[in-house]
């Protein structure tokens, strides 16, 4: 072998040696995304955050390592939804949202194979949070909140007419602003004496005429959870409508907070698969799974929520009963907002919002 046939083929040797070693490195990261890729999936929107990181652990992983499902969570917008749904690439599966925001998007909603459920009782379900294509998560109510170095049990208002009379009860008040979503057009009636069961369909120029009576005495409309919590907390308002899960997360870090639960309203977070959803089968494997009662009643536990089966409430400590809406509590002192109805006049109300704003 001459010199230069010698140097190539050792140049040769080398090049192929690193080629060899180079695929050695690599192949297993590239397997390793292929056997994630090939790997059964179904992903849902979720709205993020400590949210998230609680189902991972006592939904998601579990679910996974029983059905071999990986459970992928995105939290999308609701802009992001409608963008997806109208440009026909969807992304997601199901959605986990409020349950008049799905509304929003009916027609995109398939029917629950609740007869083919393997691990809940559809019929254990409760019938005002069943539905033909979308079922309830879990509930959370819109409370009065107050804080107690102002008032107590006995002194704060019992009912959202004396929330409204700030003249006779002074103190700062707060209540919930458009960014919400649903801001407290129920609570402007009921304060103007329509009862609990006659809200629906809500009279727009009368609960519009009850906001401006109370405006003058309202320190701040909040635009987040986050935002009514630390107004309580800090005696920015003494008084609020706020969240409940918002309300006893404070409550459990330390601030002296307290509710009144009279003439709460009722939110309902709620599962819908997506007619066009690419792992349609295996969203309805996940939905089944999110209703188990042990899953329901241990979320309830984490998130200061109310379960939508009767066996996960029944689960339930009598001291976790007590923080959280539904049972007793709900149909004597409580009412379910209309997610159908909201769904339809949204839009409206965020029109009539402005108006009001500019001109009262």
């Amino acid at each position: 072998m001459n010199d230069n046939i010698q140097k190539n083929a050792q140049t040769l040797s080398r090049r192929s040696m690193l080629k060899i070693a180079g695929a050695t490195l690599v192949a297993p990261a590239i397997w390793v995304k292929n056997a994630e890729a090939a790997q059964e999936r179904v992903v849902i929107r979720s709205p993020g955050g400590a949210y998230d990181d609680i189902r991972k652990k006592l939904i998601y992983e579990p679910f996974t390592k029983e059905t071999g499902i990986r459970v992928i969570p995105v939290a999308a917008t609701t802009g992001k939804l409608e963008a997806m749904l109208r440009s026909g690439n969807v992304e997601i599966d199901i959605i986990d949202n409020d349950d008049s925001v799905l509304l929003q998007w009916e027609s995109e909603l398939a029917p629950l194979d609740y007869a083919n459920f393997k691990y809940t009782d559809p019929a254990d379900i409760l019938p005002e949070y069943r539905h033909e294509n979308y079922v309830g998560n879990f509930v959370y109510a819109a409370v009065m909140g107050y804080h107690t170095a102002k008032f107590n049990k006995d002194t704060v208002p019992q009912t959202w007419a004396d929330f409204w009379d700030y003249k006779r009860i002074p103190a700062s008040r707060a209540l919930a602003d458009i960014d919400t979503g649903a801001p407290n057009l129920e609570f402007a009636l009921l304060a103007d004496g329509v009862p609990m069961d006659k809200l629906y369909p809500l009279d727009l120029p009368r609960a519009f005429a009850s906001l401006s009576r109370i405006k003058p005495g309202i320190t701040k409309f909040w635009s987040s959870g986050a935002l009514s919590v630390q107004m309580l907390s800090t005696r920015e308002a003494d008084l609020s409508s706020i969240w409940s899960t918002r309300i006893l997360k404070g409550i459990e870090e330390g601030s002296p907070l307290a509710i009144n639960w009279n003439q709460h309203g009722v939110h309902v977070q709620a599962y819908s698969v997506l007619k066009r959803a690419k792992n349609f089968a295996n969203a309805q494997k996940l939905v089944d799974y999110c209703l188990r009662p042990e899953v329901q009643s241990q979320f309830s536990a984490f998130w200061n929520s109310g379960p939508v089966t009767q066996a996960a409430y029944k689960a339930l400590t009598p001291e976790m009963r007590e923080k959280i809406p539904g049972g007793d509590r709900t149909r004597e002192h409580g009412f379910l907002l209309d997610a159908k109805w909201w769904a339809k006049n949204r839009a409206e109300v965020g029109k009539e919002w402005a108006k009001w704003s500019l001109n009262s």
